[in-house]
Formats: C-alpha cells, sequence, structure tokens
C-alpha cells in the first residue's frame, strides 16, 4: 500500500509540473517567435523616417537658413545657392573641376533641392521608396565622390582629414535606403500599405 500511495504521488506531481514548465517554455518561445519580426519592423521603420529626416532636414535648412548649416539670411528664398559654398570648396577627387563649374548652376540648385525634398518626403510617408532610394543613392554617390574619402590630401597639399578611405556616412545612407527599399519598410509607420494599393502604383511595381 506505502509503494502503491508513493508512486502515485509521483504520479501526481511531478508530472503535471513538467508539463506546466513545458507549456510555459512553448509560450515563451511562441511570444519571440512573434515579437521578433515586429520589432524588426519597428526597428526598419525607425530607420527609414529617421534616414528620411535627413534628407528633408537638409532641404528646409537650406531653403531657409535656419542657422544650422545654413546661416540665417543665406537661404535659398534669401537668394542664396543651396550648392555654391558646397561644390567650390572641393579640393580632391577626379570631379574636382566639373563640381566647381556646377557649383551655384541655377539648374544645379533646383535638381540638388527637388531631390532632397522629394526623397525625404518620400522615404518618411513610406511611399515609392524605390524611386526614393534610386535618387538619394545618387545623391549620395555624388557627394561622396565631392568628399573624395580615399585622398589623404586636397590638391593644395593639405590633409584631407580623411578618417576612411571607403566607408563614410554618405555610404552608410545610401545603405540605409537600399534596405529600406528592398524591404518594403514603408507599411509601417507610414503610408506603404495605400500607396500600393493606388491603380496606377498596383500597376507598376517600379513605383513601390
Amino acid at each position: 500500500m506505502a509503494t502503491r500511495e508513493h508512486s502515485h504521488r509521483g504520479r501526481l506531481f511531478p508530472w503535471p509540473a513538467f508539463h506546466r514548465h513545458r507549456d510555459s517554455a512553448s509560450t515563451s518561445d511562441m511570444s519571440a517567435h512573434v515579437d521578433r519580426p515586429t520589432a524588426g519592423r519597428h526597428a526598419l521603420a525607425s530607420l527609414r523616417i529617421l534616414t528620411g529626416f535627413v534628407f528633408l532636414w537638409a532641404f528646409l535648412d537650406k531653403t531657409f537658413g535656419l542657422g544650422y548649416a545654413t546661416a540665417s539670411g543665406k537661404g535659398w528664398i534669401d537668394g542664396g545657392s543651396p550648392t555654391k559654398g558646397y561644390l567650390s570648396r572641393v579640393a580632391a577627387g577626379p570631379m574636382e573641376s566639373t563640381f566647381h563649374s556646377w557649383a551655384g548652376a541655377g539648374w544645379a540648385d533646383w535638381l540638388f533641392m527637388l531631390g532632397l525634398l522629394g526623397v525625404g518626403v518620400a522615404v518618411m510617408a513610406g511611399v515609392a521608396l524605390r524611386l526614393a532610394a534610386l535618387a538619394g543613392t545618387a545623391m549620395l554617390a555624388l557627394m561622396w565622390i565631392a568628399d573624395w574619402p580615399p585622398a589623404r590630401h586636397q590638391s593644395d597639399g593639405s590633409p584631407t582629414m580623411s578618417t576612411n578611405p571607403f566607408a563614410d556616412y554618405h555610404l552608410i545612407y545610401a545603405v540605409a535606403l537600399i534596405a529600406v527599399a528592398a524591404a518594403g519598410a514603408g507599411a509601417t509607420w507610414g503610408l506603404g500599405r495605400l500607396w500600393e494599393r493606388l491603380p496606377f502604383v498596383r500597376d507598376h511595381a517600379w513605383l513601390r
């Protein structure tokens, strides 16, 4: 009798405890499985919004002279040129003379500013991410060439103070644009789903 009672007690307590532990572990695993994609979407949405804001803020500062990169009273609406100061100071790289000839040109100012505005608004809103990534990457590639990180010295012999011969912030921003476009990150905290339902976007995948 004592043996049977002991065996019955063994079945009654340890096994249900084991099942409870297993069920708890399964619930935890399921929760982690659900949370990881959600966290990933939120991370990409955050990256998208911050990257878009880099472009949009540059447009606003250069347009209105908000006192950061562009001094007050020197904005585009005040008659200042968004490209003249930057491109005229290019002092290294294979396109140095070309950039000097572009500096302050009306077409260069308009293309640059429309690019900043278009990419910034599209990326922050989560629409037309493929086009925005293409345009933004082209702009960033030109800025990378203008800065020319591989150079150790400027054309006058002074040091460029370059800290890396290849990877700089222009490259990082370009990869961020490509990543959010490839991942279709416009649906989270953005208008991506609404944009994709528009008839002309639905019929032309390259507009997504």
